[in-house]
């Protein structure tokens, strides 16, 4: 079927529409070889479409930053993020102690010079904690919080009370949930009362609801792992910037 070029590279991920069109334009798109216009047409399950390294250069100079967000901070939107910027260097870490004393959104605990540069991506609510990658990749965010992408997600959980291994195949089983059925998932019991459940998906407040539909109430929810990234050492509060490493490893995880 053939479909614009911008929509291609959009619902691949590799930028918005508007974002594709400067490309074409710029000369940086290519199907089957030849150099694309504004306007042109192919079939993505047939044609080669390739993008020139440009757009790869563009994404080396994103900003990539994890935050190990601390229980009663909400994970409010953070204004709107402006155009790429490119620090080039490791930013110190920056925890609660020298933000507000009572700090209310994510946004407060950023350092100033980032605040409005970055955005969470996706959500953690009010009540949890754990690791949030913050960024201006808009493609990177897409491909972390659309549901047609894989994205796991590992949490740490304490219940009320000692949960059995039958209790976990249960949850592993899944639930009806906002219209349809949760995707697969993983428990693993590592404590009388504490599991470890990875997420391909992100419902609303999804294992708030999960535990209760089994008998048991949340006492401790954290996010522990992001894909590829985790960060046993990062203080609750505390924001830096990943490694060139962590960030190679992030995004090859999602196919960037």
């Amino acid at each position: 079927m053939l479909l614009r070029l911008q929509k291609i590279l959009s619902q691949r991920g590799i930028s918005s529409r508007r974002k594709a069109e400067e490309y074409i334009e710029q000369g940086l798109v290519k199907v089957n070889g030849k150099v694309a216009t504004v306007g042109d047409k192919a079939d993505p399950e047939a044609d080669s479409i390739e993008v020139d390294g440009k757009v790869l250069e563009e994404r080396a100079a994103m900003l990539y930053y994890v935050m190990n967000k601390p229980v009663g901070v909400e994970t409010t939107n953070v204004g709107r993020v402006r155009g790429i910027q490119g620090t080039g260097k490791m930013a110190s870490s920056f925890s609660s102690n020298s933000s507000k004393s009572s700090p209310s959104s994510v946004r407060d605990l950023l350092p100033p010079d980032l605040q409005g540069k970055i955005a969470p991506v996706g959500r953690l609510d009010k009540d949890s904690l754990g690791l949030l990658l913050f960024t201006n990749d808009g493609v990177l965010a897409f491909r972390l919080t659309h549901p047609k992408f894989t994205h796991d997600k590992e949490y740490e959980v304490t219940v009320d009370r000692p949960i059995s291994s039958m209790i976990c195949r249960k949850i592993e089983e899944g639930f009806e949930m906002d219209g349809s059925k949760t995707k697969p998932l993983k428990v693993n019991k590592i404590g009388p009362n504490v599991i470890r459940i990875i997420l391909t998906e992100g419902k609303n407040r999804q294992i708030r609801r999960m535990l209760p539909a089994v008998g048991f109430t949340v006492k401790k929810l954290e996010r522990v792992r992001i894909m590829t990234f985790e960060d046993k050492k990062l203080k609750v509060g505390e924001v830096r910037e990943l490694t060139k490493k962590e960030r190679s490893e992030l995004l090859k995880s999602v196919g960037l």
